[in-house]
C-alpha cells in the first residue's frame, strides 16, 4: 500500500504576509509539517509540497521535500483545497492508494496521531477520514438584532451541553481515487477522529494565531 503525504503552501496571504515561512521556534511554518511527515518515514512513502510560491518551493527543496509547482489558475484565494491535491495526484507517475493531507497553517500535532489516524483509516476500510474536536462553547444566531440559541437553552449548564464537534484541521487522510474521482477529501462516509488537545485550537492565519502557536509550541515541546 503507497501512502504519500501532501503539503499545498500557497504564498501572497493577505493577512499574514508570507506565513507559510514565517519562523516559528527558528523554522519555517511550512517545515514543522515537512517535519511531521518525516518523522513518520515507516508508514509513508512520500512527501509532496504544492506550491505557486519560489520562496516557500527553495525552502521545501532545502529539507529534500519532492516540490509540485501549482499553476496559477490553482492559486486563487477560492481555490479549494482538493484541487491542489488532485494536481499533485495528476502530476506525478506512480499514483498512490492513499493521501494524507497536512495543511502547514496547523503546524503543531501531537506525535502519536497520524499512526493512530493511520491505524484506524486501514483497519476500518475508511474512504476518508479527518479529525474533529469537540466544541464547548454556548452558539446561537443573531435574527433581528435577537440572539437565539444554537445548541443550548438559555440556563442550561455548559457540561450539559448536547455534543457538537468541529473540524480542526490538523490531519486528513483520503483514498485517490476519491480525490481524482469525486473531487472530495472528505466523504459523507468519512470517519470522524475525535482528537482532544490544545494542538487542535491552533490553525494560523493572524499575528495572534501566531503568537498563541509559538506559547503552545514552547509549553508542549517535549509532548
Amino acid at each position: 500500500m503507497k501512502t504519500i503525504v501532501i503539503i499545498p503552501a500557497r504564498g501572497g496571504s493577505k493577512r499574514l504576509p508570507e506565513k507559510n515561512i514565517k519562523l516559528l521556534d527558528g523554522k519555517p511554518l511550512i517545515v514543522h509539517s515537512i517535519a511531521y511527515a518525516k518523522a513518520h518515514n515507516n508508514s509513508i512513502d512520500g512527501i509532496f509540497v504544492s506550491t505557486d510560491d519560489e520562496k516557500i518551493k527553495q525552502v521545501a527543496l532545502a529539507n529534500n521535500v519532492i516540490v509540485i509547482n501549482r499553476p496559477e489558475s490553482l492559486s486563487g484565494d477560492f481555490e479549494p483545497t482538493v484541487s491542489a491535491l488532485k494536481h499533485v495526484l495528476e502530476s506525478i507517475e506512480e499514483k498512490p492508494e492513499i493521501v494524507i493531507l497536512l495543511q502547514p497553517t496547523n503546524p503543531l500535532r501531537p506525535k502519536e496521531l497520524l499512526d493512530k489516524a493511520l491505524d484506524i483509516f486501514i483497519k476500518n476500510n475508511c474512504d476518508s477520514l479527518f479529525t474533529v474536536t469537540r466544541n464547548e462553547q454556548k452558539l446561537g444566531k443573531i435574527n433581528a438584532h435577537r440572539f437565539v440559541p444554537f445548541n443550548y437553552e438559555i440556563g442550561q449548564r455548559s457540561q450539559d451541553l448536547e455534543p457538537l464537534y468541529f473540524e480542526n484541521g490538523l490531519l486528513y487522510i483520503t483514498r485517490a481515487q476519491l480525490i481524482l474521482e469525486e473531487n472530495k477529501i472528505i466523504s459523507e462516509k468519512a470517519y470522524p477522529m475525535i482528537v482532544e488537545h490544545p494542538f487542535a485550537a491552533i490553525d494560523i492565519d493572524t499575528q495572534d494565531d501566531f503568537e498563541y502557536a509559538s506559547y503552545l509550541q514552547q509549553k508542549y515541546k517535549e509532548q
